[in-house]
């Protein structure tokens, strides 16, 4: 099936409202063409994913802001056809018409997602190898353990901040905060940046009318931070870019710099809410992750395949006319990663309720060549992040109905905008020294490194619990059935949650757990 554009390029779009004006807000433009913005995508994108597909297949038409057409891919198999196969789809945004021709002009709300710049997301073949090797090689770099403890330490200061009031929200408290707080450590930039990079990566994403001058303080941040490298070394992640062989200069290494952060961010910030607001809301993962049934990893894994932080990401560039999913896509055509549609694929899920365990075949950082090279890091942030906040607020809960939680939508992701929470109010710990997160189990997982942790189907059986005798009451520090080290912390794998000060309906469900109940 092929569905041409109904015009030539957006060289024709008939009669186009004034901006401002409300029919830019319909979900349907020039040509009949569905709008990937506006209320109707950000509301409900995956109902407008499934209109598509019903209406054109595996890839569809479509108009981004200003009513600029481009292909928005969403099945799997084709999405990963497209990220494998740079020599028909570059990342090369200069083979774009719309920039050719000035249609996306410098102040248009994409430009900073799509304008050209020396890095190798938007590079091909010998320069993308060259820029990516040193950012692979800098990340090879980083000190794991050193990452898990800025995680924890973090995290207990963000919690620190609220803990007294019994309240808070989760989003702008803390899902936003920490990842710009841990990477702007790894960077070497200086935590004044902290507050706001937050402000201006969130700006610049949503593509708003002021997101030109957001990246330009970032760049400008950046620029600064990498001018002082070249003057005074220092263990981080600037100046590992800067001495690498690759010789990569200024601007290459203050545009690396940027993307790490833009979209480190970015997904970090909206995996960690996704997988709160999943662990808080639905049934399943909180008895799972209560019960120790299921780790921390496992539902960041489940929240990937049905929350990935990007939805979509506008990245790829025809090269010259072919086709694509039934398509005819003609050279210097704009397609869009559609991550989030194609990880709701019927032909690889046909099911979308089913428990997606172990299954890592989500695109939710992309695929090919450009596959996300830092997923790991996002992973560890959020893994350790809900960790800590879960073992000092193991009461946690949501303070209003998951149907009035808001989301805000755009081209590129779909965020909670708020996470409202409350928990008995408790005093602030110190937050010079990180928390203690328990020595780590080495059949599960190592300081910072994310998998699925081996399951206990059939534990060791204990002697029952007897009501009142103070010799077999669950202990502080340990549940029942678990022996108790030297150091007073408990022998065997106990979920980072289960910490002294937990409530004792927790203790409950723990030791029905742990006695085989």
């Amino acid at each position: 099936m092929t569905t041409p554009f109904p015009y030539d390029h957006g060289r024709d779009t008939g009669p186009v409202p004034p901006p401002g004006c409300p029919a830019h807000g319909l979900g349907v433009g020039p040509g009949g063409l569905r709008r990937l913005y506006g209320p109707e995508a950000e509301q409900d994108p995956r109902g407008l994913y499934e209109k598509l597909r019903a209406e054109h297949g595996t890839v569809a038409p479509v108009l981004l802001q200003g009513d600029v057409p481009a292909w928005l891919v969403l099945g799997h198999s084709e999405n990963l056809h497209m990220t494998r196969t740079p020599s028909q789809f570059s990342r090369d945004s200069r083979h774009w018409w719309a920039l050719q021709d000035g249609t996306i002009a410098p102040d248009h709300p994409l430009a900073p997602q799509v304008a050209w710049q020396p890095i190798c997301a938007f590079a091909d073949g010998a320069t993308h190898e060259r820029q990516r090797g040193a950012l692979t090689d800098s990340m090879a770099r980083i000190d794991t353990r050193g990452v898990r403890r800025h995680v924890n330490r973090y995290s207990n200061r963000l919690v620190n901040g609220f803990c007294r009031e019994g309240r808070t929200d989760l989003v702008p408290e803390f899902a936003e905060r920490l990842p710009m707080m841990v990477m702007c450590a790894i960077l070497g930039m200086p935590e004044e940046y902290n507050d706001r990079m937050v402000q201006a990566a969130r700006d610049m994403i949503r593509g708003t009318g002021t997101a030109v001058q957001s990246n330009a303080y970032m760049v400008e941040a950046l620029t600064r931070l990498v001018e002082r490298r070249r003057r005074e070394p220092a263990d981080d992640f600037a100046t590992w870019l800067v001495e690498h062989p690759a010789a990569m200069n200024d601007k290459e290494v203050a545009e690396h710099l940027r993307l790490m952060l833009i979209v480190s961010y970015e997904t970090t910030t909206n995996l960690i809410s996704n997988v709160l607001r999943m662990v808080l809301t639905d049934p399943r993962f909180r008895a799972r992750l209560s019960g120790g049934h299921m780790t921390v990893p496992e539902a960041v894994e489940q929240t990937l395949w049905d929350e990935p932080p990007f939805a979509a990401i506008l990245g790829r560039w025809a090269v010259g006319d072919t086709e694509l999913g039934g398509q005819h896509i003609k050279t210097g055509d704009a397609l869009i990663v559609g991550i989030a549609a194609a990880n709701t694929d019927p032909v690889v899920r046909p099911d979308l309720n089913a428990d997606m365990e172990g299954n890592r075949a989500h695109l939710a950082f992309s695929g090919g060549p450009h596959e996300c090279p830092g997923q790991d890091i996002g992973r560890a942030i959020a893994d350790v992040g809900v960790d800590a906040l879960m073992m000092r607020l193991p009461d946690l809960e949501l303070a209003v109905e998951d149907a009035e939680l808001r989301w805000v939508g755009n081209l590129v992701s779909r965020h909670l905008a708020e996470l409202p929470a409350e928990f008995a109010p408790r005093s602030p710990q110190d937050d010079r020294e990180p928390p203690s997160m328990g020595k780590p189990n080495p059949a599960t997982r190592q300081d910072w490194e994310v998998r699925s942790a081996v399951r206990h189907t059939a534990p060791t059986p204990v002697r029952a619990t007897v009501p009142g005798d103070p010799d077999q009451a669950p202990s502080a520090s340990a549940p029942s059935g678990a022996t108790t080290t030297a150091d007073g912390s408990a022998a065997g794998r106990v979920p980072g949650q289960r910490k002294p000060g937990a409530s004792t309906r927790l203790w409950r469900v723990v030791t029905r757990w742990w006695n085989g109940d």
